[in-house]
């Protein structure tokens, strides 16, 4: 059995910082792709990409009729891959979507979503999480401040930092409902978090984060050098941001809803091993086990 030298330690008794040991483009300079030059620096310099319009209204229209039908789903409230909102009992998240729904299926296979992953990432790629994420309006709840790298490394065995992730919003992103924010080149510097990981930690983080959570410091010393990028937008606007930005969202109150889907695009060349610093895997519609590139 191959072991796997892990470069980016966390879960341990104290907190840690480490310095970025893997490029951010991992594709060679004018690889052709929906992504321009200059789109690309801006995204190895700031770890995130911001579009305007990713698809059209006609489209976004399709996927918000999708969304409604799946939440309104009582066999899809009923699958373990539904997360609902610990208060209100609303759905929350729809993991592994492109396998529920075909209708997401072929978003993930649109050469201007799976193509600017391809470009960003150097080769081809696999699909290690999707979900479509619901906030109501009225009290749902955020997403604590985190890097999805430090999850995805501790708990499902990603070696490196070679994956990034979009969110398509399928509502409008205002500044006032709960929208995603980002320290801007965050990305450069990896945080180690402390305390160990529970078992079956995700039944809890996925509602509510706490294991892999930085500490009150560390987010005000980052907060302070990078500063907080919020992001708003139409529906149909989009997102990418590298695995290791630390980045966050708030609470949703007021009555205007934000729903996105949410793509995480990884490596094929990056595959999942045993998790770093958890004592089993999280199950596979969080973090895939099928490394089959996308086509």
């Amino acid at each position: 059995m191959t072991t796997v030298t892990d470069l980016y330690p966390s879960r341990g008794a104290t907190e840690v910082s480490v310095p970025r040991q893997d490029p951010v483009v991992w594709g060679a300079p004018g690889t052709p792709g929906p992504v321009s030059v200059d789109d690309l620096q801006a995204y190895e310099r700031d770890g995130f990409l911001s579009i305007d319009q990713l698809i059209g209204q006609d489209e976004v229209a399709v996927y918000q009729q999708e969304l409604e039908r799946l939440v309104s789903d009582p066999r899809i409230r009923a699958d373990e891959r539904s997360i609902v909102e610990p208060k209100s009992k609303e759905i929350r998240s729809v993991f592994e979507v492109h396998r529920i729904s075909e209708v997401f299926a072929k978003l993930v296979r649109d050469e201007r979503v799976v193509g600017r992953a391809r470009q960003i990432l150097g080769s081809d790629v696999y699909v290690h999480q999707s979900r479509i994420n619901v906030k109501p309006g009225f009290g749902a709840s955020g997403f604590y401040w985190h890097s999805d790298f430090e999850t995805w490394h501790a708990e499902d065995g990603l070696p490196n930092m070679r994956t990034v992730s979009v969110s398509i919003a399928l509502t409008e992103n205002h500044d006032t409902n709960g929208g995603l924010m980002i320290m801007p080149r965050s990305h450069r510097t990896f945080l180690g978090c402390a305390g160990a990981t529970p078992e079956d930690n995700y039944k809890k983080s996925l509602q509510m984060q706490d294991a892999g959570t930085p500490s009150d410091e560390a987010l005000t010393a980052m907060a302070g050098e990078y500063g907080i990028r919020l992001f708003t937008g139409k529906a149909g606007s989009a997102t990418w941001f590298d695995c290791n930005c630390m980045h966050g969202s708030g609470d949703n109150i007021t009555p205007f809803p934000r729903s996105n889907v949410f793509i995480v695009f990884n490596s094929v060349e990056n595959r999942a091993v045993e998790p770093f610093a958890a004592p089993v895997r999280r199950p596979e519609f969080i973090g895939a086990r099928d490394f089959t590139p996308v086509r």
